[in-house]
């Protein structure tokens, strides 16, 4: 499995010697997960954070009334952890479960944390990965409260088209917290 599109993600975050991005990479084990198959299950200890190379992948919890809330997508390019679970080593609250056959590359949090002492600009790294997930997750809880749904759909078609289209109707609408059928009514509106 090519490391190209995760030493491509590296070097559009920080700055990182061809030798310390190899040694880097070299850490990550890839890993192919069929369509449907979970890579967490909500209740597991996370031991991993992921790179998606190809393919994308569903986070999301069941809450108590059996109903699935999505909580991100991540597709080719994307990072993909349960950032709860893997820092403090508790049961995850999370599934990650791929929507299509998918690639990715797995890292461990012992290899991690190793390469942290190693490879200083490891921390710069996660540092900045983290501080852009945060802005990701406050813009969308801002767009949640201040946005009617139909803009929600229209903004995520718009920004995520790629992703979009890999995504039945049910994922789109838990990811946006509505019903199915009420995104049936947005789609109606805007043909």
């Amino acid at each position: 499995m090519p490391y190209n599109l995760l030493k491509q993600n590296i070097n559009n975050l920080v700055e990182m010697s061809e030798e310390d991005i190899n040694r880097f990479t070299s850490y990550f084990k890839p890993r192919i997960i069929k369509k449907k198959d979970f890579l967490l299950r909500q209740g597991n200890v996370s031991k991993f954070e992921g790179f998606v190379v190809e393919g994308c992948f569903r986070v999301f919890t069941i809450d108590d009334k059996g109903n699935e809330n999505t909580l991100y997508f991540a597709a080719s390019d994307w990072w993909l952890m349960d950032i709860d679970s893997f820092t403090n080593q508790t049961p995850s609250n999370l599934n990650i479960q791929a929507l299509e056959d998918s690639k990715v590359l797995i890292i461990n949090r012992t290899d991690k944390l190793s390469l942290y002492q190693t490879i200083p600009s490891v921390e710069k790294l996660f540092r900045v990965m983290f501080q852009k997930a945060l802005v990701a997750w406050q813009r969308r809880l801002v767009s949640n409260h201040c946005q009617t749904a139909k803009e929600r759909y229209q903004i995520f078609v718009e920004t995520y088209p790629h992703i979009a289209l890999k995504l039945t109707d049910k994922h789109i609408a838990s990811y946006l917290g509505i019903t199915h059928e009420f995104l049936s009514k947005i789609k109606k509106s805007l043909n």
